[in-house]
């Protein structure tokens, strides 16, 4: 059974620090794309950053560019976002998704999809 599970969502004040974690099972992680999606209320789910299966290139969404880093350990089959300077438009659920193609990272399409961890920041 596939399984992502995300972790590490909270409340945090404006220009504080979050640290998301998603645990994968049930597939190869080394062949997949991962990434992390939010969705904020009444809003569309987005793409907030990618990372490659092959060479670790990572990709990000133009608002979160410089403040979010995505990670990924294959040994552990663990994906990372380390969140920095947080605003209050950062607050949504968070979504870690995966995939076997490049149509993750190009185009936020996803095979697999975790629960999603919520995200709060306060001004």
């Amino acid at each position: 059974e596939v399984q992502l599970v995300e972790s590490g969502g909270g409340l945090v004040q404006a220009g504080g620090s979050l640290r998301l974690s998603c645990a994968a099972s049930g597939f190869i992680f080394d062949d997949y794309a991962v990434g992390w999606f939010r969705q904020a209320p009444g809003e569309e789910r987005e793409g907030v950053s990618c990372i490659s299966p092959s060479d670790g290139s990572t990709i990000y969404e133009d608002s979160v560019e410089g403040r979010f880093i995505i990670s990924r350990d294959n040994a552990k089959k663990m994906v990372y976002m380390q969140m920095n300077n947080l605003q209050p438009e950062d607050t949504a659920v968070y979504y870690c998704a995966a995939d076997p193609s490049d149509r993750l990272c190009r185009f936020g399409i996803s095979t697999y999809w975790g629960q999603g961890t919520q995200v709060t920041v306060s001004s």
